[in-house]
């Protein structure tokens, strides 16, 4: 009975890890399809949004008023104020899986009964959550009361009037003090075109994980500095990530490996952006707009990605996330080379027992995990987040005060330490909390490493047709780990990237790409930490 019982729950671990993978496919499938799904509407940018919300409910404005006054508390504010609304049901659009598990378990039950307002939460795959905006919109619809945008789509929202400028509602609702406390690199993420249109909502910067107990071992440290002539530790620049790597995969005889990476197609841009932006690289020339791939930093880095796969366990051509967690979690990886902050909580057994994480593999590393911002000290930013206010919206006034209390600092704070929900901590207020640093014995550790990666941290293309850009250095790096030559994988890359920009007007996309440099984290130059030490390409 028991063998039968145990035979269940593996199928039920392998059924939902086989949900989570069709999740991140789900993604990979939005960066093939997105070419060719905007064009025309990129001349007119910001121009095409609608008119500013005017019509506030005078008694919702007044409570506020008198609830900020005498607390400062903006989500104490949202919810008085949304009391005037109540029988209200608000459409919320969230990310299809363990996203959505937030609002459906906690923060939209929470709301409901502090406010009267009902939540209906609407799941879509990640495509969606491009795509289905776009179509309510352009029918007229009104089908969407808060979306879940990514920073990247927010130039074809805007272009489009999909969101609506939020700067009214906060100057109505909100403590200014809540924007200051969004970290420098998420407070310049809720702008675009010089108007804030969504409040940022989960950092998502790649660190590096690595084996505290296998570093910290005398005989294994005496090894490493014979063969290396210098001390074991955290990499900081890819060469020395790579010479670890080797070093462990050698001395594990086939069952300890010492790093892999994401390399499936459709993520893997993630992992080049930010390495190739250490090294100097840069996506166009700035006068021309001519992508710039194949520079000699382009062609460097990719070649010494293609070159890591040598030391990774067999197959990591096409490591996927599951299969990074997978690995880990059972011990047989040394080290992590960059991914996202969830497994960080995962590795250390938090959330172990909830039902929504019962496809988690249950972890073999608890208590002997270490955190670092990736080699050459500027971790990939991929990703993230934010709560935007439909402007088809019927509910508007209403759809922005949910938006406000989630991501208040009190409750955006309980929202991140939900071990399921996927949302990781983005204000210098979480950096800090007591009560998050107390939830694993080396959980502060780990915080201080998510405020140094997002310090320094490099951002996604943000401009109009970022998809396409992004899905077509995508496809260059899958080809090149696939074996194509790395110079002529990029070059194909530019190729692809000039006749984007072609398409949709050099002189606008230039424009676009101007306001992209002018973010935190565009390159390192923009960043809190500055430029990098160029990293030495392995071999």
């Amino acid at each position: 009975m028991d063998g039968r019982r145990g035979e269940e729950r593996d199928r039920d671990r392998r059924d939902a890890l086989a949900r989570f993978a069709a999740q991140q496919v789900s993604r990979r499938r939005f960066l093939r399809g997105a070419a060719g799904t905007a064009a025309a509407p990129f001349a007119v940018r910001a121009a095409a949004a609608g008119a500013a919300f005017t019509a506030f409910t005078p008694a919702a404005v007044g409570v506020a008023a008198k609830r900020l006054r005498q607390t400062g508390d903006s989500a104490e504010a949202a919810v008085t104020a949304a009391q005037q609304f109540k029988g209200t049901t608000l459409n919320v659009l969230y990310e299809a899986g363990l996203q959505a598990q937030d609002p459906i378990n906690f923060s939209g039950p929470m709301w409901e009964e502090l406010t009267g307002i009902t939540i209906n939460v609407v799941e879509k795959p990640f495509t969606e959550l491009y795509s289905s905006p776009i179509a309510d919109h352009l029918a007229g619809a009104g089908a969407n009361d808060v979306l879940n945008t990514v920073p990247s789509f927010m130039p074809d929202f805007v272009a489009q009037g999909v969101v609506e400028p939020l700067q009214p509602f906060i100057d109505r609702y909100m403590n200014p003090a809540d924007l200051d406390d969004f970290h420098p690199l998420y407070r310049g993420l809720t702008r675009y075109a010089g108007q804030i249109y969504g409040l940022f909502d989960d950092g998502d910067p790649l660190i590096l994980y690595y084996r505290r107990d296998l570093f910290d071992d005398p005989a294994t440290k005496d090894a490493f500095r014979a063969a290396n002539g210098r001390d074991l530790a955290p990499p900081t620049t890819w060469a020395e990530y790579d010479a670890i790597q080797a070093f462990f995969t050698e001395r594990g005889g086939g069952t300890l490996y010492g790093g892999a990476s994401q390399r499936a197609a459709g993520q893997v841009y993630e992992w080049f952006l930010g390495e190739f932006r250490t090294n100097g690289g840069r996506f166009f020339d700035d006068a021309t707009l001519d992508a710039t791939l194949a520079s000699e930093a382009g062609v460097a880095t990719l070649a010494r990605m293609v070159a890591s796969n040598e030391s990774m366990p067999p197959g990591a051509e096409t490591f996927d996330f599951v299969a990074i967690l997978t690995a880990w979690m059972a011990g047989e990886l040394a080290m992590i080379g960059g991914t996202w902050p969830p497994i960080g909580r995962w590795s250390e057994g938090y959330g172990a027992g909830t039902k929504q994480l019962e496809f988690v593999p249950a972890s073999t590393v608890a208590d002997k995990v270490g955190y670092a911002v990736l080699p050459g000290g500027h971790s990939q930013h991929a990703g993230g987040f934010l709560l935007s206010v439909a402007a088809d919206s019927q509910n508007k006034e209403a759809a922005y005060l949910f938006a406000q209390w989630m991501n208040s600092p009190s409750i955006s704070l309980q929202r991140c330490m939900l071990p399921y929900a996927l949302r990781d901590p983005f204000r210098l207020s979480h950096y800090r909390s007591a009560e998050y640093r107390a939830l694993w014995p080396n959980s502060g550790a780990y915080l201080d490493t998510l405020q140094a990666a997002a310090d320094g941290a490099l951002i996604d293309l943000i401009m109009p047709a970022s998809a396409e850009y992004s899905a077509a250095i995508d496809q260059a790096v899958t080809a090149a780990m696939a074996g194509t030559d790395p110079a002529q994988a990029l070059a194909d890359a530019d190729a692809a990237a000039d006749a984007i920009t072609d398409r949709l007007g050099r002189d606008a996309q230039k424009a676009a790409y101007q306001e992209f440099v002018a973010l935190p984290g565009s390159y390192p130059e923009t960043t809190g930490t500055g430029a990098a030490p160029v990293s030495t390409p392995a071999g």
